[in-house]
């Protein structure tokens, strides 16, 4: 069983930036890819930003393009999700999650059915 845990969330103004950190225990984390979804209230759950299990390959939704970015450090079992450029419309809370299988897929999924582990969330919220 994978744990993982956000932080890093917080109040910003229009135009700010923050840094989500997700932690993962376990040690099988290198093998995994992972992803940042969000979820504001009343809308669906949406993919962010997934990375593959080696950093190689990274996508982004359409609406976060050039302004958030996706890393991961494996020899500290984290990934980042650095956003900046920060809109009203991104008030979420962000989840991480991992795809235990990650390392079998050429590219990282973007739909939440194929993440196997999920964090708490944690609250991103941008003020106008």
């Amino acid at each position: 069983q994978v744990q993982l845990v956000e932080s890093g969330g917080g109040l910003v103004q229009t135009g700010g930036s923050l840094r989500l950190s997700c932690a993962a225990s376990g040690r099988t984390f290198s093998s995994y890819a992972m992803a940042w979804f969000r979820q504001a209230p009343g809308r669906e759950r949406e993919m962010v930003a997934a990375i593959s299990w080696n950093g190689g390959k990274t996508h982004y939704a359409d609406s976060v393009k050039g302004r958030f970015t996706i890393s991961r450090d494996n020899a500290k079992n984290t990934v980042y999700l650095q956003v900046n450029s920060l809109k009203p419309e991104d008030t979420a809370v962000y989840y991480c999650a991992a795809d235990k299988f990650g390392d079998l897929r050429i590219a990282p999924m973007t739909t939440s059915t194929a993440y196997d582990y999920w964090g708490q969330g944690t609250q991103v919220t941008v003020s106008s």
